[in-house]
C-alpha cells in the first residue's frame, strides 16, 4: 500500500527534521520549494499525503497545494505554517481543499498521527476509485455488450469510443477518465426510450415530424434521468446529459451554458461520436475530421485538436488514414479487433455494426450465428 509523503518547506533544516521523524514511519521525499514538489509529483508519485508550508517563494503553500489538488484530486493535503490566522486557514481549505491546517513548529507525534490518518483517508479514496473504475465499469461493460447484441447499432460503437475518449483524455492532461469512459459507454441509453421504427429513421437521416424532432432530442435528458437515480453516477449522468451540446452553447438542453463551461468530458464525447457515424458511413476518418472542422460553433477546437493528435490527422496525407481494412474469416476474428463494416447474416439481418470492437461475447456470438445460419464474408476490421 501507497505511504509515500511529499514534504514541501524552504527551509532545508525543517526537511532534515521531516526525515529523522518520519522516516521510519513512512516513504518521505522532500522538496526545497514548490516549483521543485511539481516536478516530484510528475516524476515520483503518485503520493499519499503532501505536507507544504505556507510561506514559500514564487508559490505558497495554498497556491501549490491547489495545484497539486488539480495534477493529483486523490492526494491528501496537510498544511503548515508559523502565522497562522483565520484568513490564511479559511483560504487554504477553501483553495487547496485541506486535510489539516497545522501550527508551526509541531510536535513530531502529532504530526506523524496526523499522517497516518491522511495515509488511511488516501487509501479509502483509492478504494473507492477502484470500486468505481472497476466494479462499476465492468458491470456497465457487461450491460452495454448486451445490449448491442440486441440494438448492434445504437450501443455498437460505444466500446470504441471509450478506448478513444480514454486516449484523448490522456492527451489533453485530464487527471481522472472514469467518469468519462463510463459516460461514452452509457450515452446511447436514452435510445431505449424511442420506439425502434424512430430510431432507425433518425440513424438514416430521413426527415422528422415536429414531436419526432422532440423525442430525438430529448435523448440525452432520458439517459441522464436513468442514470442520476444511481448511487455515485450523478457526474456521469451530467455528462451525458450535455453529450450533444455545441461548444458555442446552442442546441440541446437550452441553457446558458457554452464553451469551456460544458464538461470536458461530454465535448471529447460528442467529437468522437460525431466522427465514429461519420465513419459508418464510410467515409475515411481524415474526411470526417475535415467535415467536422468545418461546422463552426458545434465543437471545441482544442478537442479537434486532441483527437487529431491521437489518430494522427493532422493532414490528409498521414499514411494511417490511408489504410485500408483487412479482410478476414470466421477463424481470423480476434478479441480486440475493430470492425470497418456491418456484419450480416446470409439472410440481411444486422448481428454487429460498423465500428464495434470485437469482444469473446461478441465473438461467440458471430460464431453461434455462422454455425447456425451463415455470414455474409469476408469481415473487414480496422488494419
Amino acid at each position: 500500500m501507497n505511504n509515500k509523503i511529499l514534504c514541501v518547506d524552504d527551509d532545508a533544516n525543517v526537511l532534515s527534521a521531516y526525515q529523522r521523524n518520519l522516516r521510519k514511519y513512512f516513504d518521505v521525499d522532500t522538496a526545497v520549494s514548490a516549483l521543485d514538489a511539481l516536478k516530484s509529483l510528475e516524476h515520483n508519485g503518485p503520493y499519499a499525503v503532501i505536507v507544504a508550508d505556507m510561506q514559500m517563494p514564487n508559490l505558497n503553500g495554498v497556491e501549490f497545494l491547489n495545484i497539486a489538488r488539480q495534477k493529483c484530486p486523490d492526494t491528501i493535503r496537510v498544511m503548515l505554517t508559523g502565522n497562522a490566522d483565520q484568513k490564511t486557514a479559511t483560504e487554504a481549505v477553501n483553495r487547496g481543499h485541506i486535510f489539516q491546517f497545522l501550527n508551526k513548529p509541531c510536535p513530531p507525534d502529532k504530526l506523524a498521527q496526523i499522517l497516518s490518518d491522511g495515509v488511511k483517508k488516501y487509501r479509502i479514496v483509492m478504494a473507492e476509485r477502484e470500486l468505481l473504475e472497476n466494479t462499476l465499469n465492468g458491470s456497465v461493460k457487461v450491460l452495454m455488450e448486451i445490449l448491442a447484441l440486441s440494438d448492434p447499432i445504437s450501443f455498437g460503437r460505444s466500446q470504441t469510443v471509450r478506448d478513444q475518449a480514454r486516449q484523448v483524455a490522456k492527451t489533453m492532461g485530464l487527471a481522472t477518465t472514469w467518469e468519462l469512459e463510463l459516460a461514452a459507454m452509457l450515452c446511447p441509453i436514452g435510445c431505449v426510450s424511442l420506439p425502434p421504427e424512430l430510431n432507425k429513421k433518425s440513424r438514416s437521416g430521413l426527415d422528422l415530424n415536429g414531436a419526432e424532432k422532440d423525442a430525438v432530442a430529448r435523448m440525452p435528458l432520458v439517459g441522464s434521468d436513468l442514470l442520476t437515480n444511481i448511487p455515485r453516477l450523478q457526474s456521469v449522468a451530467r455528462i451525458v446529459l450535455y453529450q450533444n451540446k455545441n461548444f458555442d452553447g446552442s442546441g440541446f438542453p437550452s441553457d446558458s451554458l457554452h464553451g469551456a463551461e460544458i464538461p470536458i468530458e461530454s465535448r471529447i464525447i460528442r467529437v468522437l461520436s460525431d466522427l465514429a457515424h461519420l465513419e459508418t458511413k464510410k467515409s475515411a476518418r481524415f474526411k470526417g475530421m475535415e467535415h467536422l472542422r468545418g461546422q463552426k460553433g458545434l465543437y471545441d477546437p482544442q478537442v479537434m485538436d486532441a483527437v487529431a493528435r491521437v489518430f494522427q490527422l493532422e493532414s490528409c496525407t498521414d499514411a494511417a488514414a490511408q489504410k485500408e481494412p483487412l479482410a478476414l474469416g470466421m477463424d481470423e476474428l480476434r478479441p480486440g479487433q475493430v470492425l470497418t463494416a456491418d456484419i450480416h447474416t446470409n439472410q440481411e439481418v444486422l448481428i454487429i455494426a460498423a465500428g464495434t470492437k470485437i469482444t469473446p461475447l461478441i465473438l461467440e456470438r458471430l460464431r453461434n450465428f455462422a454455425s447456425l445460419s451463415g455470414l455474409r464474408l469476408p469481415i473487414y476490421v480496422e488494419a
